[in-house]
């Protein structure tokens, strides 16, 4: 058998590397819905990995595709947590739409140990993880600032997501406790020791028992003190 001549052997590969790029075309309306979801994405966590399922019908002749975010998606706020998302593109008079998968990796907080309730949460209680938020409960907390300070009401175990609803502000008015109320108007102010018949933290209203037969509702101001409602 005779070897190949050199430009047979080049003509033969020049065909091989044509078949790969007919049988793998550039998707217009893919690539739109990409470089939109780039777009919104961009600086919102150190990675973000977005995911296109190309269209099940072909866009034709599309030079110009339009990429958009239907309906609520257009809040880019909605993009935060990632997750999955449709995405339409407009090509002359005809619209399609792209399904897409967002993946914002991110931090997020967790018990670092078991936590009572009614314990106050220190930083020391806390660990920081980093996973696809989109994978989250809805209310779980990206900073620790949220939670320190604040009160668990329920025990969690270590390793748990803390969210928004395990936690809340420590009380400065515990029921039955003697607190002092003020009371101001044109010209006066007053105060006087009442009972709280609830528990409360800054800026949540109370009720407050001044005698037997009275009750008043009060704003909590600090550790304490209440003030009577306007």
């Amino acid at each position: 058998m005779q070897p190949l001549r050199p430009t047979l052997l080049r003509w033969l590969c020049g065909l091989s590397f044509s078949a790969l790029a007919v049988h793998a075309p550039a998707d217009p309306l893919t690539d739109a819905a990409l470089a939109l979801l780039q777009a919104h994405t961009q600086g919102l966590a150190e990675e973000v990995r977005i995911t296109v399922q190309p269209a099940t019908v072909t866009a034709g002749d599309c030079p110009a595709p339009m990429a958009f975010l239907p309906g609520a998606a257009q809040d880019a706020s909605q993009l935060a947590r990632g997750g999955r998302v449709t995405v339409g593109v407009r090509c002359a008079e005809q619209v399609r739409y792209l399904q897409a998968q967002v993946s914002v990796i991110g931090p997020y907080w967790v018990a670092a140990s078991d936590i009572d309730a009614g314990t106050t949460v220190t930083h020391a209680l806390l660990r920081e993880e980093r996973g696809d938020l989109s994978r989250l409960p809805h209310q779980a907390l990206r900073e620790a600032d949220a939670a320190v300070g604040r009160q668990s009401t329920r025990p969690l175990s270590a390793g748990t997501v803390l969210q928004a609803q395990h936690l809340r502000a420590v009380p400065l008015v515990t029921r039955r406790q003697q607190v002092v109320m003020e009371a101001d108007g044109a010209g006066f102010k007053i105060t006087r020791d009442v009972v709280a018949l609830d528990d409360g933290a800054r800026g949540d209203l109370v009720r407050v028992q001044l005698d037997p037969r009275t009750q008043l509702n009060a704003e909590v101001i600090g550790p304490g003190r209440v003030h009577a409602a306007r």
